[in-house]
């Protein structure tokens, strides 16, 4: 059966529960945002030292039909006005994926709209096209993309050769870099999640204090943390003192130089081998101050565009997931989501 051509205005409402944000979006285009709430977890799960999950599934069956409402009042839409529903399918927690999906499969069945899963890292990817109604358009990422998704469970580089297109070059060989920063976090006694918090305890300090290897793993485009992680935990250890507090400051400023070198060297590299016409940062990591620096000044010298998305659209959000959902609906794909299988990331498009 041949779908029905889209509107020239396409809406798409966006549902993401992948793990501890509720969130729903409607944008249209791709590009613009109607609305975006996000309910977070982060404060419930505080206690634990990481996400709960078992507590998030809970919290996103009580979130997840006032957050859809509340994104449709704020849009000035009904379901019925939105032209497909774009749902994250994975990765992410079993529990709290499906409480998304279900609800997604529940409103598609009762409006009769599209239903599109998306990748939860190509969601990341498309947050560079977002912006909000109220700033305007801001440029369009060119293709070829070299993009780094890099956040609390990724740590990938891509390219993207046009819409949907992708070509992994690299990814983590075992900690990813928010995985690396939430543990850093525990062994400096800094609360969850530990991004923020070594960010603001490396402000005061050094990051030449100590001297943290970097994994360069030479000939491939794959990072790798655990070694990092180890010697600061031996480093820690090794200032354990009884009577003198540890140079937190130090340390983590220290770490967290290791970790940014790591991915803005690679990201530049891998730009200049594939002669991107863009670079593109997402994910939860991308929040951060120094690593955002650290590549916009690298790009800059290289005298290429470097696209990294507002802080607020760094971490989950549903928005990204509606323009992913746009792009995929334009392409003529959507499915019935059978959870039985998850996709995985789709090298096969290349």
């Amino acid at each position: 059966m041949t779908p029905h051509p889209l509107p020239s205005f396409v809406r798409v409402l966006g549902i993401e529960s992948s793990c501890d944000e509720t969130s729903a979006a409607v944008v249209e285009n791709g590009r613009a945002i109607l609305s975006n709430v996000v309910a977070s977890q982060v404060d419930l799960h505080a206690k634990y030292g990481g996400v709960f999950p078992e507590v998030a599934s809970r919290q996103h069956i009580l979130a997840i039909y006032p957050i859809i409402e509340e994104a449709l009042q704020q849009a000035h839409l009904s379901l019925n006005e939105v032209d497909g529903i774009a749902v994250t399918r994975g990765p992410g927690l079993p529990g709290s994926l499906v409480v998304g999906v279900n609800a997604a499969k529940g409103l598609a069945l009762a409006s009769e709209k599209a239903l599109i899963g998306v990748n939860h890292l190509e969601g990341h990817l498309y947050s560079a096209w977002l912006y909000k109604t109220e700033a305007g358009p801001t440029p369009e990422p060119q293709f070829p993309v070299l993009a780094l998704i890099v956040s609390g469970g990724h740590t990938e580089l891509v390219l993207i050769s046009e819409h949907l297109k992708y070509q992994r070059l690299g990814a983590t060989l075992d900690d990813a870099a928010g995985e690396a920063f939430d543990k850093v976090a525990r062994l400096l006694n800094l609360p969850y999640p530990g991004g923020p918090s070594v960010q603001k305890a490396a402000e005061g300090g050094s990051p030449f204090a100590y001297n943290f290897p970097r994994a360069w793993l030479e000939g491939t485009w794959n990072f790798s943390f655990s070694g990092l992680k180890t010697a600061v935990l031996r480093q820690v250890r090794a200032l354990e003192d009884p009577v003198n507090s540890l140079p937190v400051s130090d340390l983590a400023a220290s770490f967290q130089a290791a970790v940014i070198d790591a991915l803005a060297m690679k990201t530049i590299k891998a730009a200049q081998q594939y002669q991107a016409k863009a670079i593109l940062v997402a994910g939860g990591v991308s929040a951060n101050k120094p690593l955002r620096q650290s590549i916009q000044i690298r790009a800059e010298a290289l005298k290429v565009p470097c696209h990294i998305p507002p802080i607020s659209f760094c971490t989950d959000n549903a928005a990204m997931i509606a323009a992913a959902g746009y792009y995929r609906l334009l392409a003529g794909q959507r499915d019935s989501l059978d959870m039985d299988v998850l996709p995985n990331w789709p090298l096969s498009e290349v």
